[in-house]
């Protein structure tokens, strides 16, 4: 006996059909979400993080982001090719990384996180945005990691005792002793950091005294009388004319590099509403004090043709009036910035990482915290980029620094532009009443932003006019987007699966 067909299924009206997941229900389900307009949105990636670190931390990580190599070792070629007109390219680049930090600063006291601008790029310009700032940063900070590896072991080449020691084996070296520090305890990194700043600040202070007095004394300085006179007796303030002080830029940007580290750091903070808008705040003038003002007073004691790359501009200052040591203290100075630099990229993309391991676009390993609760396989991954800077030392160890510093040039603008493109979503979305904005903000929005961006974009342009550099920094940026393009596809399924998970959780 044949059994009749089975009716055809009836959609009952108290069956449950879930719809399809869109990015428009994930952003309603979190608006929903927010029991008040200042309510936002947590980072999965931002659990598990200790508070350890203090408000004399924050402020010297502040300083020390804003005081590096890019002063210490870089303005010598800088002077000799842009001239005297160095300090208002200082000064012009100084102004929009203040409008970059003041922005993250905004952002940071509406939701503090260890994943900064990429928790912010996820909220407000959705996971590709987030996937994009985080693995530019990633790019700057690692390609830069292998620049700082290789400054220090060029650095310690210096002293005669670790000549005959192969350049990798002391980046090799510096690499294992930093990752160690940054591996024991979020308060160490804090720390280290801190002291680190202390020499930085101390040094500059210093030479900046040391000028005034050969200014005031009108001490001879290499056989010259300090003052205008050596500013105008050899060609005033553009010797060389417009364009190297605009080609120059794009190394005065990177010389700024890591101020957005006071905005990865406040998600370890346990009061980011106070420490972060001092910290902020304070770095306008730290830029004027001490870039400015140490480039001003470096073209007021010497020609600028008498500074080189090859030589920080404070040792060859403090050697032509016979002060002893100076080449060791300032090497030892200029060795410690390097360190400082390596210590702050390993931990700021340790942070990233994890950030973006929780919304699946970054390998699963990279959210693993230990037990000090410093996220470990974040830390590993970018070390493993600078050991094969260790295998670029051993390869071509006179290249090695410029082929990586050009790379990481182009992160650090393409970071800066998320940043303030992120923070022009923000006040987009507080004028619609979704969120709001705290009392610490960023002024003249959206002018602001727009007109650093543009800026931005701009210097990345003239780098066109630099063929020997600027134009084979600018040919990898096809390069890069493949490699993103690519690397997107291959996660986009987990980003999926995370959205997925976390529409759960607010549909709860």
């Amino acid at each position: 006996m044949a059994h009749p067909d089975p009716e055809p299924p009836v959609r009952r009206a108290h069956q449950r059909v879930d719809p399809p997941v869109t990015k428009e229900a994930v952003d309603t389900a979190k608006a929903a979400s927010l029991t008040d307009a200042t309510r936002a949105p947590a980072d999965a990636g931002d659990a598990g993080y200790s508070k350890d670190l203090k408000a004399r931390h924050v402020n010297m990580i502040a300083i020390g982001g804003a005081i590096g190599t890019g002063l210490f070792l870089g303005a010598g070629g800088r002077l000799h090719n842009a001239g005297p007109a160095l300090a208002i390219a200082y000064l012009v680049c100084g102004v929009f990384a203040f409008f970059v930090v003041r922005a993250l600063g905004e952002l940071v006291l509406y939701r503090p996180s260890s994943g900064s601008f990429v928790s912010y790029a996820r909220e407000f310009l959705g996971e590709k945005g987030a996937y994009v700032a985080g693995w530019m940063y990633f790019l700057n900070w690692s390609t830069t990691g292998i620049a700082d590896i290789t400054a220090i072991a060029l650095y310690t080449h210096y002293w005669s005792f670790f000549t005959d020691i192969p350049q990798w084996v002391l980046a090799l070296v510096a690499l294992a002793v930093v990752l160690a520090v940054n591996l024991i305890s979020v308060k160490i990194f804090g720390e280290m950091e801190f002291w680190f700043a202390i020499i930085k600040v101390a040094t500059l202070v210093a030479f900046m005294l040391i000028g005034i007095f050969l200014l005031a004394t009108q001490h001879q300085v290499g056989g010259r009388t300090p003052g205008v006179g050596v500013i105008t007796d050899h060609g005033g303030l553009l010797p060389h004319g417009v364009m190297p002080v605009v080609l120059v830029m794009q190394g005065v940007i990177f010389a700024y590099a890591a101020l957005e580290l006071v905005g990865v750091a406040a998600g370890e903070t346990a009061e980011p509403e106070k420490v972060v808008p001092r910290a902020v705040n304070s770095i306008m003038w730290r830029v004027g004090l001490f870039y400015v003002g140490s480039v001003v007073l470096l073209a007021l004691l010497l020609p600028g043709s008498v500074y080189s790359a090859d030589e920080s501009p404070f040792v060859t200052v403090l050697s032509k009036v016979g002060i002893p040591a100076a080449g060791d203290v300032m090497n030892l100075v200029v060795l410690t910035a390097a360190m400082s630099s390596l210590n702050s990229g390993l931990y700021s993309t340790g942070r990233i990482l994890r950030s973006m391991a929780s919304a699946g676009s970054a390998p699963r390993f990279t959210a693993k915290m230990n037990r000090s609760q410093v996220p470990y396989g974040g830390i590993l991954l970018t070390c493993a980029v600078c050991v094969l800077g260790v295998g670029l030392n051993y390869l071509m160890p006179s290249q090695a620094f410029e082929i990586v510093l050009n790379v990481a040039s182009l992160g650090v603008i393409s970071t800066w532009v998320i940043i303030m493109i992120c923070h022009l979503m923000f006040v987009r979305r507080a004028k619609e009443g979704l969120v709001a904005r705290p009392s610490f903000r960023l002024p003249g929005s959206p002018f602001t932003e727009i007109v650093t961006v543009v800026f931005l974009v701009a210097v990345l342009g003239l780098m066109w006019n630099d063929p020997e550099v600027g134009r084979k920094t600018l040919l990898l940026i096809p390069v890069i987007g493949a490699l993103l393009v690519g690397g997107w596809f291959a996660v986009r399924r987990r980003v999926s699966q995370a959205e997925d998970r976390e529409l759960g959780e607010l549909m709860k």
